[in-house]
């Protein structure tokens, strides 16, 4: 028997050792832009080999020359089109680190040559806008992604995983904080400022810049379910003129049937802050930061600190180069996924009119065969 026992050991670890190993090849990914100060985030986890960057889209020479020498990269990487390089370089992903308004023409150029687009939060302002996106990345199977960077907190995987494990019941109320002291005062890079106070770049301040999080993270808490009411009041308190044409102060409800929340976005806060409260039926459970879950049912005096296991991915890009390599699912219900992305266009575009009118905004439910 042990003499068996042995032969198959040795037979088992002989055929391990000749068997092929998997290892998956780097996914091949071009940027497009590099004004988008997030940009640093990609670049500097070069050394891990899950992506590697085979090219850069940046016409602004000086903003491409600044990150060529802080990062060290290949000039060659860097070309001032867009299409010729996606044609010259033939990446299997692009990654857009632009104005929120230039991510139509990234995913116009990409969808029709098969290249998967991630694109920074969020992946419109406009409802229109992100269903003509949509209906192009459709038509050419290509995935359509967005990154927020709340998708990769460990407290927000272990809050949903407390709410389906049904620690306070059915949702009734959340309130979402997201915010900082304004984004010239934290000093982004003038390329990134200059876009973001522009109306037409990034359609509004704080109620786009910020709002957006609240709307992709109760739109993944409703598993996809638009709201049916939009109201948003939006005030410019800073009296920097660099802020003048938008909004650095917004408030946005979202009404469900059976529920509320609360967006609260800001760039006037004394603080940075991106966290959650959500009342239940029965507790609360509270992130008041990305690796903290608080948990009080009714009728407790304190909070319990839950478990915060780290999720799946740590980053977009292990994400981003998963998917490609076909390692894992993008579910409609996904934070990153592009059903999610419509539903958040839907919200910021009535929040931005809400904002504009004083008036509430509905949402009409979808027609048949419309897709968010």
């Amino acid at each position: 028997m042990y003499r068996l026992i042995a032969l198959l050991m040795i037979m088992f670890a002989a055929t391990a050792a000749t068997a092929p190993q998997r290892t998956d090849r780097p996914v091949r990914v071009a940027i497009a832009r590099l004004t988008h100060g997030h940009v640093g985030g990609l670049l500097g986890r070069r050394a891990i080999g899950d992506v590697e960057i085979v090219g850069i889209y940046e016409p602004d020479r000086a903003v491409a020359a600044r990150y060529v020498r802080d990062y060290h990269l290949d000039p060659a990487l860097v070309h001032d089109r867009l299409a010729p390089m996606l044609d010259q370089v033939r990446p299997e992903a692009v990654l857009a680190f632009g104005a929120v308004a230039e991510h139509r023409a990234v995913v116009e150029a990409a969808a029709p040559r098969r290249i998967h687009v991630m694109v920074e939060k969020p992946l419109s302002f406009d409802a229109a806008e992100a269903a003509a996106m949509a209906a192009l990345a459709r038509r050419h199977h290509i995935q359509l992604l967005t990154n927020y960077e709340t998708s990769w907190y460990p407290s927000r995987t272990a809050l949903g995983r407390a709410l389906v494990a049904g620690n306070v019941g059915a949702i009734r109320k959340v309130v979402f904080r997201d915010g900082h002291f304004g984004p010239k005062e934290i000093g982004v890079q003038p390329e990134f400022l200059s876009w973001l106070v522009d109306p037409n770049a990034n359609g509004g301040g704080a109620i786009v810049d910020f709002g957006c999080y609240g709307a992709n993270l109760m739109t993944w808490l409703m598993q996809g379910k638009a709201p049916t009411r939009v109201t948003a009041v939006t005030q410019r308190l800073k009296r920097d003129p660099v802020y003048a044409r938008v909004d650095d102060e917004a408030t946005i409800v979202l009404t469900y049937p059976n529920a509320t929340a609360v967006l609260q976005a800001s760039w006037n806060w004394p603080d940075h802050r991106k966290d959650i409260e959500l009342f239940g039926e029965t507790g609360v459970l509270s992130t008041p930061d990305g690796k903290t879950l608080l948990l009080r049912r009714r009728g407790e005096s304190a909070d319990r600190t839950l478990a915060t296991p780290a999720p799946a991915f740590a980053d977009p890009f292990a994400f981003l180069a998963a998917v490609v390599r076909g390692r894992t699912d993008v579910t409609e219900t996904d934070p990153s996924s592009l059903d999610n992305a419509l539903v958040v266009a839907r919200i910021l575009d009535a929040a931005r009119r809400s904002a504009a009118t004083g008036q509430t905004v509905a949402l009409p439910p979808k027609s048949p065969g419309a897709t968010n």
